[in-house]
């Protein structure tokens, strides 16, 4: 006897989760039609050099020799073997890349890639992103988080506000941050921010639980059941392991505003760093090895690379290298699902169709109606259609002809999922 379907719920009924979160991690592998993925989660993007070296060499071993950078800056490796968890693992936990099994696919944190490089922004928000992941991984509770729950840190200037995050702290000035959850906000010291990052986190979990659907993320909280942000103000939080209660202080701020601003284009960010994109979000294992020498590299949610330590000068051999350097180069914003072959439910091979799009807005293609991967806020929205065409913001387009349509189109302010 087939199971009994869920039942579709009603307009305006809250969403009900049957079932656990199994977005993939670096031990839970997904399996693809071009062999597993692992997805690695890198809190504010960040690689040391040794750690750019291990996930090429991993990319080559023991996948399709690429890296997927996603728009969370985190890191994907596709095309491995079955049995091949056993031999990537150690290599993650010996490059510092798997601080902790039990929570890596919660470590799910956003924060201003050019945060402390350009003098710009109101506080060095990348120094958050380690004592949050710190507090995060040290945390038991906190395993309990969705693989898709995030943590968004601004610096001030307004770049990944509009990433979606459930927990969104702000940099205000160098001694204050807002936290805003939920449509609301407390203000808090700067030095309490990931202290106080977490404890929303936590205020989440509960009115999760409280709620009953399963919810996944704060946006998912039905009616009367939102985690409330004045909850913040007073709780106690217990850092690593240590049994030291420290009260947090913060009072609500009155019609909260999230800054916007644009994302950093492709070049310079102050005198010795460059940010660069990778070709429809994809990284060879020798591009990714082009990044270095570096201090740092800090993988960014725009697919693309801070390369900390580089100055102009870098810039000719990495645009050999074939990565996007210019703000005004066609294909930068330009990304893509996986499509075929990788994907089963993918209509068509969207990265070989793929064609440059106009400066100054996204372009994604995709290969369903999932849409896997696509910008936040407005882009060009190239959907593959059955009979092998696409649909171009809903207008047909032949798929041997799409530059036309891509590059005059004049997207809508559509709705994120």
């Amino acid at each position: 006897m087939p199971p009994t379907p869920t039942p579709t719920p009603g307009p305006g009924a809250p969403r009900v989760r049957e079932r656990g979160d199994a977005c993939p991690g670096a031990l839970r592998l997904h399996s693809a039609d071009d062999g597993h993925l692992a997805r690695l989660r890198l809190p504010a993007g960040r690689l040391t050099a040794r750690q750019v070296e291990v996930l090429a060499d991993a990319a080559e071993s023991l996948g399709d020799g690429r890296i997927s950078v996603t728009s969370r800056g985190n890191a994907e490796l596709r095309g491995l073997a079955d049995g091949c968890g056993a031999e990537l693992a150690p290599l993650l936990v010996e490059a510092g890349l798997l601080p902790s099994p039990t929570h890596e696919r919660v470590r799910n944190i956003v924060a201003s890639p050019a945060s402390g490089l350009d003098g710009l922004g109101s506080a060095d928000v990348q120094l958050w992103a380690r004592e949050l992941d710190e507090r995060l991984c040290a945390t038991p509770w906190a395993a309990g988080l969705s693989g898709r729950f995030l943590f968004v840190l601004d610096d001030g200037r307004g770049d990944v506000t509009g990433l979606g995050g459930d927990v969104t702290l702000v940099a205000v000035d160098p001694r204050t941050a807002h936290l805003h959850l939920g449509g609301r906000a407390v203000r808090v010291a700067a030095a309490d921010a990931p202290r106080a990052a977490l404890t929303a986190a936590r205020a989440f979990l509960t009115a999760a639980r409280a709620a009953g659907t399963g919810a996944w993320r704060v946006r998912e909280l039905p009616e009367g059941h939102g985690a409330d942000v004045r909850d913040v103000r007073g709780v106690q939080d217990v850092r690593g392991v240590q049994d030291v209660q420290e009260a947090l202080v913060a009072e609500e701020v009155p019609e909260p505003v999230l800054p916007q601003g644009p994302p950093p284009a492709p070049g310079p960010l102050g005198p010795a760093a460059l940010h660069v994109l990778a070709p429809l979000g994809r990284l060879t294992a020798a591009q990714l090895r082009a990044l270095l020498p570096a201090d740092e590299v800090r993988l960014t949610p725009w697919r693309g690379a801070v390369v900390v330590g580089a100055g102009p000068d870098r810039t000719p051999a990495l645009d050999a290298a074939g990565l996007i350097t210019r703000p005004d180069s066609p294909w930068a914003g330009v990304s893509a699902c996986t499509g075929r072959p990788g994907c089963a439910k993918s209509l068509a091979d969207v990265r070989a169709d793929a064609v440059p799009g106009r400066p100054g807005l996204p372009v994604h293609y995709s290969g369903c109606e999932r849409r896997c991967g696509h910008p936040h806020g407005d882009w060009v929205d190239v959907l593959a259609a059955p009979g092998g065409g696409y649909l171009v913001d809903g207008a047909p387009a032949p798929r041997t002809d799409l530059a036309p349509a891509v590059t005059t189109a004049r997207t809508a302010p559509r709705t994120t999922r």
